[in-house]
């Protein structure tokens, strides 16, 4: 069957031709990602009392909270004031966490869409990702504000932030969409999730720094891929301190990108059935 799309490009229906296709359709589609990121976005802020300041409120409270851990477990002081050293480590992680919490349980919430209209699924949690990024754009220009208050200047280093961002955007994207896939077949990973985000957020450097970390543990800690990343966010951010350990950022990238090969992957393979099994 032959068509012309109101895009007025030549629009084939035919077996088979939506997995040949599957990327190319990707792009086709792209502004439906746009829609649905930008529908979350309005739907988050409508009728609240304070607005976008919602997306300031958790991370600021995390950030106070973790510097009275560091005050209280007597670390030792850092050389940039701690709230800005905290705050630096608190943006990537509360981003990567909306991130997968809410591209993971992105297909169930979308599911009465995703049973009457054909279009790549992939695009559901992408758009769940892109969602979260907006609030990570948000703290970010908090956390300039903070360091200006502050007097702190970043150096070179920040032309290097936005490498650290992809790695943040392609980890949450990779873990969401495997976990995306695993929510529709078996509900229980919608109780998972919050275990998963709830411990990443200890065994993450935010309260700390890697250096803190005995140096016989420290290849076993950075399998953690956050480790690589949130280093990666302060030394941007923060004009090279602490020191960047390549060998945490090299973990991080490695198991970013399996991860987001895998998570494809598996999606894709599992995409068939999300319509009927949704």
């Amino acid at each position: 069957m032959t068509a012309m799309s109101p895009a007025g490009y030549e629009l084939i229906i035919e077996p088979g031709r939506g997995e040949s296709n599957y990327w190319r359709d990707l792009w086709r589609y792209r502004e439906l990602m746009y829609f649905l990121a930008w529908r979350d976005i309005v739907v988050r802020y409508k009728q609240t009392a304070i607005g976008v300041a919602w997306a300031l409120i958790r991370p600021a409270l995390t950030m106070l909270v973790f510097v009275a851990f560091r005050r209280l477990a007597g670390i030792e002081p850092s050389q940039v004031p701690e709230p800005i050293l905290v705050f630096a480590a608190v943006i990537p992680w509360q981003f990567f966490s909306s991130a997968l919490t809410e591209s993971s349980g992105s297909l169930v919430g979308n599911a009465n869409l995703i049973s009457k209209v054909y279009f790549p699924r992939l695009i559901i949690p992408s758009a769940a990702v892109a969602t979260a990024f907006v609030d990570f754009l948000i703290t970010l220009g908090f956390l300039a504000a903070l360091m200006l208050g502050y007097g702190v200047a970043p150096g070179w280093q920040i032309l290097i932030l936005p490498l650290f961002v992809l790695l943040a955007f392609g980890l949450s994207l990779g873990l969401g969409l495997f976990l995306a896939a695993l929510n529709v077949e078996y509900r229980d990973f919608r109780y998972i999730v919050p275990f998963i985000v709830q411990f990443g957020l200890f065994v993450s450097p935010i309260a700390f720094t890697t250096a803190n970390i005995p140096e016989r543990w420290r290849t076993l800690y950075a399998l953690n891929p956050m480790v690589g990343i949130i280093d990666g966010f302060r030394w941007s951010i923060l004009g090279g301190y602490p020191p960047l350990e390549p060998q945490a950022l090299g973990l991080s990238v490695a198991v970013t990108v399996s991860l987001l090969l895998l998570g494809v992957r598996y999606f894709r393979r599992m995409e068939r059935s999300f319509a009927d099994v949704i």
